[in-house]
């Protein structure tokens, strides 16, 4: 792939990952091998993140339309100036966001959470992960996202501590506020039953004052 054609997009907006069980199967060690540099990549490439963590779902019988993970290279190879920017001086204010895509897995219809942390102006910590519970609503997701979002922002409060530097509550933006809203009161309802109980732990730290949520708008 080195002397591949190089595009400015890692994935098609038309494309949808599917299991395929009819698809023509490649070579699973080959495709294994892919996915494992790719997500070794991310480390330092946030922007593959989403794509990698799709196509690192199928590893257990790939099909000839997953192999999507190719065009990830061709677009690395037209963009091997793009990496993360780390400016001395960054005011050490720490702020979360957290979001969530609805039943977007159209094999089991879970959630996904995504999240990432910022130190000025400086992106430290990032999370995509599939929801490990069905989600009844968006608010669930949402709300199951920012527990997420939470337990990372409690980490790395205790990891500046360790270096002598306090925060506290760090605000942590989310875009829908019927999941502020369920976040800040404490009173278990209805549309919470479904929600396993070690979500619920953020309303705790809200409480404790570790951390603060806040609402942020968010333009498509």
């Amino acid at each position: 792939m080195d002397q591949c054609k190089a595009i400015s997009t890692h994935i098609s907006t038309s494309c949808h990952l599917d299991q395929h069980p009819f698809g023509k199967p490649v070579d699973q060690t080959k495709y294994r091998g892919l996915i494992g540099s790719l997500l070794y990549l991310t480390v330092s490439r946030l922007d593959i993140m989403i794509i990698v963590c799709m196509c690192a779902r199928f590893q257990s019988a790939p099909k000839e339309s997953h192999f999507n993970a190719k065009r990830i290279l061709k677009y690395l190879q037209g963009t091997k100036e793009v990496g993360l920017w780390y400016p001395c001086n960054v005011s050490l204010c720490l702020i979360g966001f957290s979001n969530s895509y609805f039943v977007g897995c159209k094999i089991d219809r879970k959630s996904t959470s995504g999240t990432c942390h910022m130190l000025g102006s400086s992106l430290i910590s990032w999370h995509y992960k599939k929801q490990a519970c069905v989600a009844l609503s968006k608010v669930g997701a949402e709300y199951i996202a920012t527990g997420s979002c939470c337990a990372q922002t409690l980490w790395l409060k205790q990891l500046f501590s360790d270096f002598g530097i306090v925060l506290s509550r760090i605000p942590i933006l989310c875009d829908n506020m019927c999941a502020i809203n369920l976040i800040k009161n404490p009173v278990m309802h209805y549309r919470t039953k479904h929600i396993e109980i070690r979500h619920h732990f953020l309303r705790e730290h809200i409480a404790y004052g570790n951390c603060e949520i806040k609402y942020i708008r968010i333009e498509l």
